[in-house]
């Protein structure tokens, strides 16, 4: 297995806790100063003994495993990890625990990295106090930049986050808007405050004519020009996140040989008539006997899509308004985009039906996410 990992330790209590360590958390490797090691022998991929200033390890940990764990002072944790750091979306976790093993303090990346998450599983298997200090933990709250983290969500721009953040922790009125994706995104044992509110929709926002320091958009939707009737003042406020959920399935057929450049224009030039986002795109749907289209496979390993194939069995399950002899004759079923499209969403319906264009046919269909729920009261 590899290591995700890497413990280091330089003092004898430290080296034994970092070693118990090891033995209890899964991808752990260990690195432990030589000089108070104990005769500890090195062990390939589980105990590294080192013969040098910590300083000139660390840079190489902070590019190799996802989290490094200290079992040294906070203050030389920061004195020591300050020259490596770069950016908040690379930055690996740095977790500090000191030499008796009584605090885990999450001292970097807590969010991002996922050292506030690894923080809480090291304090249980050492028997040790967990200390979280980002606030939206410790107000039991949902972080901004990790909404939606475990489905694929995918934010536009990290740069009003930290405007977004601070309206939330702060306790200033915050919209948030959601026209597609998964409903259940609120993490265990958190709460939505009261300062924010909810809405299915940016139109309903518009509409509410109230003000907001700052928004969250989830929506597979380009932005869209306010209505007439728009009540005035009721946009977007300046600091909004919007995220990009997958919802979005794209059914497609081609004839044979069809290029993957004539297939990406084709779904580029769809989405934006129907003024979708791409980033909102979670698959591909078609007939099992275009599973090797050089074209298709191509396409989808650029924007890194999965290809669902159906049989033609399953495609007929699908009523369609206008079935296809002629595709009949070609594939063993009446459709192909269409019946791909809704079987793989589980939508009722099609966002976009059938459209031909050259020698590539597309549908496009919202995924029908279930539990989803009413937007809270505007009022």
């Amino acid at each position: 297995m590899s290591k995700r990992y890497a413990a280091v330790a330089i003092t004898r209590n430290g080296i034994e806790l970092a070693v118990k360590l090891g033995g209890r958390l899964g991808g752990t490797e260990v690195f432990v100063y030589a000089k108070y090691s104990g005769g500890l022998e090195a062990r390939s991929g589980e105990i590294t003994v080192f013969d040098g200033p910590v300083r000139g390890l660390l840079p190489r940990l902070f590019g190799s495993y996802e989290a490094v764990i200290l079992f040294f002072s906070l203050g030389a944790a920061v004195r020591l990890t300050a020259p490596l750091l770069r950016d908040k979306r690379t930055d690996p976790a740095v977790i500090v625990i000191d030499e008796r093993g009584e605090h885990v303090i999450s001292m970097l990346s807590g969010h991002l990295g996922g050292a506030n998450k690894l923080t809480l599983e090291i304090a249980e298997l050492l028997g040790s106090h967990p200390v979280i200090t980002t606030a939206s933990d410790v107000q039991g709250t949902f972080a901004v930049d990790l909404l939606g983290r475990e489905y694929g969500w995918r934010a536009d721009s990290f740069t009003p986050m930290k405007g977004v953040s601070a309206a939330l922790v702060n306790g200033e009125p915050v919209a948030w808007v959601q026209e597609s994706g998964e409903r259940d995104w609120l993490p265990p044992g958190a709460e939505v405050p009261e300062h924010v509110s909810m809405f299915a929709s940016r139109a309903e926002l518009r509409h509410s004519g109230r003000s907001f320091s700052a928004a969250i958009v989830v929506s597979d939707r380009l932005a869209e020009e306010p209505e007439e009737d728009a009540p005035a003042g009721t946009t977007l406020a300046e600091h909004t996140v919007v995220y990009r959920p997958r919802s979005l399935v794209l059914g497609l057929g081609c004839n044979r040989g069809t290029s993957a450049e004539e297939l990406e224009a084709v779904v580029l030039n769809t989405l934006n008539e129907l003024h979708l986002s791409l980033h909102s795109v979670r698959n591909v749907a078609t007939a099992g006997i275009k599973g090797d289209e050089a074209g298709l496979l191509a396409l989808c390993a650029k924007y890194s899509w999965e290809l669902v194939l159906y049989t033609p069995e399953q495609l007929n399950t699908v009523e369609l308004d206008h079935p296809s002899e002629v595709v009949f004759r070609a594939t063993g079923a009446y459709g192909v985009c269409e019946p791909a499209a809704l079987l793989s969403s589980g939508a009722h319906s099609l966002l976009q039906p059938k459209l031909k264009s050259g020698n590539v046919t597309i549908a496009v269909a919202r995924i029908d996410y279930p539990g989803e729920k009413e937007g809270k009261s505007s009022e």
